[in-house]
């Protein structure tokens, strides 16, 4: 089924497996022409744990894809993503033997060779290789070398590397539904694929995907991946504290969470509540709105502590490069309310929810406008994008590198012939909380209550002019009566006085602010 017009994207996610079908039209744009949707009930944390479920989870999407779009699939691009994913940078050079000839694509793959070369561990292999930037001799910073001229020539990789087991679980599950493994690809980078401009690429800009399982989390910077992480949970996790915290069973709690779910408490009263049936034969349950969004924000509030971390990672690998663009959030997650408020109060960027409906033609964007279906769509366009490429990119050899490992072999993988490697990195692993517990908020009723009454100006005045009363208080019974011969150590005194106060307010505003 492999042409020019369409391509078949597969996301076999934690909550949902999803079967889109897509064709460019002459426009240049995609349109999506078939979808198929069953539950997922084989996937945990974005691993799969039971291979028959999963199959006839596929099984049933992809007949209700090609009974929607008349089109016979046979091979898919399929999403990986979870734990069994990690990231790393590599930095290596090769010495060109004519510095007086221009530096050519075979300079590039020979530099790229060295890196697939440099071993890794036996259970993992790389997925993507995706070059930062290059210094051919002095000049660094540079992103096209090609036509240069240069002895030295050297650059810096992201790649991401993935476990074994796991890519055969994937593989076995496709071929056991009658389909071919036609790529991989990073589930985030397929969402930014579908949901990213290509301006917010070049600005600097933070896509966080919140899945069922992970939040998954990718870093653009002059069109360029700079930075990806996953934490280990995600809506699911949220849905299993609501389950716990209102004692009510786990459909009603998911109902609850993308009907009425919101991470901000204040902006429901004390007297909002819903009524949710239990089990037949008792009574249905009242539950507190306000109630229902402390837990969600509990829990909100622990993933984004974890993606801050991440942030607060990159900055240190780039600690001058902006990200002009803010935080782009999407995926099934996103849909909570006030989630966007949310991002910006934690991460103080901007923040914008991404709908997968930018690069579609107009007959799909009304109704695919969910953010759920960004990781499928962008498989879809990445499907289309490797079919019409004559000379395909290195990243593009790479990943058809991995789809070729995993046809040879099902049960061992001869790893010493096939697997590309590098040395692995000491990533330290991601904080873990207990799924079923539910994160209790802090004593305030409101975490938000002094934006819905002050601007955040108002209350760092208020803040400072707090600590300014103290401070007078304290210099009035303290000041000794100066002296008429003793002016000038009187204006030294009260200049260092001044500095040390200011630095105690900014110390005591931080503190507030960080409480908050």
């Amino acid at each position: 089924m492999k042409n020019n017009t369409v391509s078949v994207g597969l996301d076999i996610g934690t909550t949902k497996i999803l079967v889109m079908v897509g064709r460019r039209k002459a426009d240049g744009s995609v349109e999506i022409i078939g979808v198929g949707q069953s539950p997922s009930t084989g996937v945990s944390k974005g691993a799969i744990q039971n291979i028959s479920k999963t199959i006839s989870g596929i099984r049933e999407a992809v007949v209700q894809a090609e009974q929607s779009s008349g089109v016979k699939i046979e091979e898919v691009t399929v999403g990986i993503a979870g734990q069994y994913i990690r990231s790393v940078r590599q930095t290596d050079y090769i010495t060109r033997e004519n510095p007086q000839r221009v530096i050519d694509q075979a300079d590039i793959d020979r530099l790229t060779e060295r890196v697939l070369k440099t071993p890794l561990s036996d259970h993992e292999r790389i997925i993507h290789v995706l070059p930062q930037e290059y210094k051919v001799d002095a000049d660094a910073g540079i992103i096209e070398p090609v036509g240069m001229s240069g002895q030295r020539l050297e650059a810096t990789f992201h790649v991401i590397i993935g476990q074994v087991a796991p890519l055969l679980n994937v593989k076995r599950c496709v071929e056991g539904a009658g389909l071919r493994l036609a790529g991989l690809k990073l589930e985030p980078i397929a969402s930014a694929d579908a949901t990213l401009t290509e301006e917010e690429k070049e600005a600097g800009v933070v896509l966080v995907d919140i899945g069922g399982g992970t939040t998954d989390m990718v870093i653009f910077r002059d069109n360029l991946v700079r930075y990806s992480a996953v934490v280990p949970y995600g809506g699911k996790v949220v849905t299993n504290d609501i389950k716990e915290a209102c004692s009510i069973l786990g459909r009603y709690a998911e109902k609850l969470k993308t009907q009425f779910g919101s991470t901000w408490p204040g902006a429901n009263l004390d007297t909002d509540v819903v009524s949710i049936p239990v089990i037949q034969g008792l009574p249905p349950k009242e539950i507190s709105m306000k109630t229902l969004s402390r837990v969600i924000y509990a829990r909100m509030d622990e993933i984004m502590d974890d993606i801050n971390a991440e942030i607060a990672n990159y900055r240190q690998i780039e600690p001058n490069k902006n990200l002009i663009a803010g935080v782009v959030i999407t995926g099934g997650g996103a849909l909570l309310k006030h989630l966007p408020q949310f991002v910006l109060f934690k991460t103080q960027m901007s923040c914008r929810i991404g709908y997968p409906n930018i690069y579609l033609s107009e007959e799909n964007r009304e109704c695919l406008t969910s953010p759920a279906y960004s990781t499928c769509i962008g498989l879809v366009l990445n499907g289309l994008k490797d079919v019409v490429a004559e000379d395909p990119s290195l990243e593009e050899q790479v990943v058809q590198s991995s789809v070729d490992m995993l046809e040879k072999e099902t049960v061992e993988l001869p790893i010493d012939e096939v697997l590309t490697s590098m040395h692995a990195v000491n990533v330290p692993p991601l904080a873990q909380g207990p799924e079923a517990e539910v994160r209790k908020p802090r004593e305030e009723e409101n975490p938000y209550s002094y934006r819905s009454d002050d601007t955040m100006e108002v209350f760092q005045q208020k803040v400072e002019i707090r600590v300014e009363k103290e401070e007078e208080e304290e210099e009035e019974e303290i000041r000794p009566q100066p002296k008429k011969e003793d002016k000038a150590p009187e204006k030294a005194q009260k200049k260092d006085k001044k500095g040390w106060d200011k630095k105690i307010e900014r110390t005591i505003f931080d503190f507030l602010k960080k409480i908050e």
